[in-house]
């Protein structure tokens, strides 16, 4: 930036480039509307005031608000390369987003970290990043690598990544862990650390914050988020496809906090993402609900910019990147109009075709585009011995991530559990798929709905082994074996067959076709879903890849076994523990 040729256009010196006349413009720090012009150059706002400009474009009282910023997000979970997804966030108003690509990094260390920097570089979409904190998330899972300290400080010298992502590791914290701590102390005064910590409270809470969390997006209850902005810590609040928290939320935001809270996506699919939106439609849901549009608009702008240092954007000021959106109403939230960096990217909900032709787009390693290593796969992988008929059950949650641990009577076969679709009890599976080490954990779930067949996927957070759910064991071999073909994916298949797949070659998390493409594949595989029984109050892929998450309680799977959480130890499948 050109700081004294900016200037000497904000101060009237000479025209700007771009001057958009006559709109009603917020003002992020006021929270107020001010009709006014926009002077623009070289990609920045030069000033608000009455412009002239080489080019003048009257906006006719339209409205214009900053780009919208994702305060967390992981961009693999929408299956999408940076481009694809750059591609589907912003047409919708998402022109900057704070990722945490340690769904790669899970897979592919270190090289999934730099891919990502490298494939987000010259996008129209300003994509900051936050460093993988638990790669693995716990001890109790194999992951494609392992991150300590000594790896990820070397990316802090990196001007885009502004810290240590969502800390999940809470006991490694709260015990002081060498491992853990040696990734805190490598923090600065000037980066920031995520939090990822459901359920705690009390000196818990407190003493998690003390080691320098400064935020939270897994808040599921007013308690919850009342007790984190209480200990000092931006509230994020979530609306993913899996995990709904904004209705719940919304009752915490008043005059007083609303500027210590932010909006983030998360985990979105391509679909969500192109017809719903991310977090413009967090923004129409909100103040749906009552919230006052400009408290809406500052927890979608200034508020996170402000929380990570992000002195470049959040407002229409000058000295800022002229990200804005154009509004005809403010009534929908979807842009007419999209500007990145002062150039028109976005119109009408489509991309414009010049400037997205013009990015070259990075390959990628060898690596990542071969991780699924799996062994020889039979069915006798599947079989679940039991003593008796009792066993502990993973329990769904409707909208939610978190489990419940239930301990009920299921059907036995032979000495071996079986699923029984009419009692809404389905076998579960998790095969380490990064090493080929052969290890398998299996469990049971209740309330999933599948009826009949299996659905199989590599991606199941956070460690992305390979993950499958069926209502028979054979479905769920044949499910499970084509995935490893194709690089990864998520395959569906009913009475033998492999019904529908999307291969994810880029990790076994991300396809290299586009937004569009991506999200119709993955709608149609969605609505099969549905129609074999899935219940409709779930995703079916993000549900299902959550179900191998060992830190989110209660009762987890992961290759090495049921994880009963909030003990961080692995129990047997008829080993009482209530």
């Amino acid at each position: 930036m050109d700081k004294k040729r900016l200037m000497q256009v904000a101060a009237g010196k000479m025209k700007a480039q771009l001057v958009l006349k006559n709109a009603h413009v917020f003002a992020g720090f006021t929270g107020k509307f001010l009709t006014t012009d926009i002077a623009i150059q070289d990609g920045y706002i030069a000033g608000l005031g009455q412009y002239d400009g080489e080019k003048e474009l009257d906006l006719l009282g339209k409205y214009i608000t900053p780009g919208f910023i994702d305060s967390h997000v992981h961009i693999e979970s929408s299956m999408l390369t940076p481009f694809g997804f750059a591609q589907a966030v912003v047409p919708k108003g998402t022109t900057t987003v704070v990722a945490d690509p340690h769904e790669i990094a899970n897979v592919g260390g270190e090289m999934g970290i730099q891919y990502m920097l490298d494939a987000s570089e010259s996008l129209p979409l300003q994509i900051k990043f936050m460093l993988p904190s638990c790669v693995p998330a716990t001890p109790l899972e194999d992951a494609g690598a392992v991150l300590n300290a000594r790896e990820l400080k070397p990316f802090l010298k990196d001007s885009r990544v502004l810290g240590l992502g969502e800390l999940m590791d809470v006991p490694g914290v709260l015990n002081e862990s060498e491992t853990v701590w040696d990734k805190l102390d490598m923090i600065g005064p000037h980066h920031f650390v995520d939090g990822h910590a459901p359920m705690l409270k009390g000196k818990e809470l407190m003493g998690y914050a003390a080691a320098g969390v400064d935020s939270d997006h897994e808040c599921v209850t007013v308690e919850e988020a009342e007790d984190r902005l209480a200990a000092g810590m931006y509230l994020m609040i979530r609306e993913g496809s899996a995990a709904h928290n904004l209705e719940a939320l919304l009752p915490v935001i008043n005059e007083h906090n609303s500027r210590f809270c932010c909006f983030c996506a998360d985990d979105r699919h391509p679909g969500d993402l192109m017809n719903e939106g991310g977090v413009n439609a967090m923004v129409r849901e909100a103040v749906k609900l009552g919230l006052p549009v400009w408290q809406a608009l500052q927890m979608a702008t200034v508020n996170p910019a402000s929380y990570f240092g992000i002195r470049d954007t959040g407002v229409i000021a000058p000295g800022r990147r002229a990200d804005l959106l154009v509004f005809s109403n403010l009534d929908d939230w979807e842009p007419e109009e999209v500007y990145t960096h002062g150039k028109l990217a976005a119109r009408e909900g489509k991309c414009i075709t010049e400037l997205w032709d013009s990015i070259e787009i990075p390959p990628v390693p060898t690596r990542l585009s071969k991780s699924v290593n799996l062994p020889e796969l039979g069915l006798e992988h599947f079989n679940l011995p039991m003593k008796g008929n009792m066993a502990n059950v993973i329990g769904l949650i409707p909208k939610q991530l978190l489990t419940r641990h239930l301990w009920l009577e299921v059907p036995v076969k032979d000495g071996v559990a079986v699923a029984s679709p009419d009692q809404d009890i389905l076998k579960l599976a998790v095969f380490e798929r990064h090493n080929n080490t052969g290890k398998c954990g299996l469990g049971l779930v209740k309330g999933f709905g599948l009826k009949k067949g299996a659905i199989a996927q590599t991606i199941g957070h956070d460690s992305h082994n390979l993950i499958v759910i069926g209502a028979n064991d054979q479905d769920m071999l044949i499910a499970s074996k084509s995935l490893e073909s194709c690089g990864g994916g998520i395959a569906i298949a009913v009475d033998g067959t492999v019904e529908e797949i999307l291969p994810l070659p880029v990790g076994g998390l991300m396809t290299d076709k586009s937004a569009t493409e991506a999200a119709k594949q993955a709608e149609k595989m969605e609505k099969l879903a549905f129609n074999l029984g899935v219940d409709r109050e779930y995703d079916p892929f993000l549900t299902l890849a959550f179900l191998s998450l060992p830190v989110i309680p209660e009762l987890k799977l992961t290759d090495r076994g049921l994880v009963k959480v909030l003990e961080g130890s692995i129990i047997g499948i008829d080993e009482y523990r209530q």
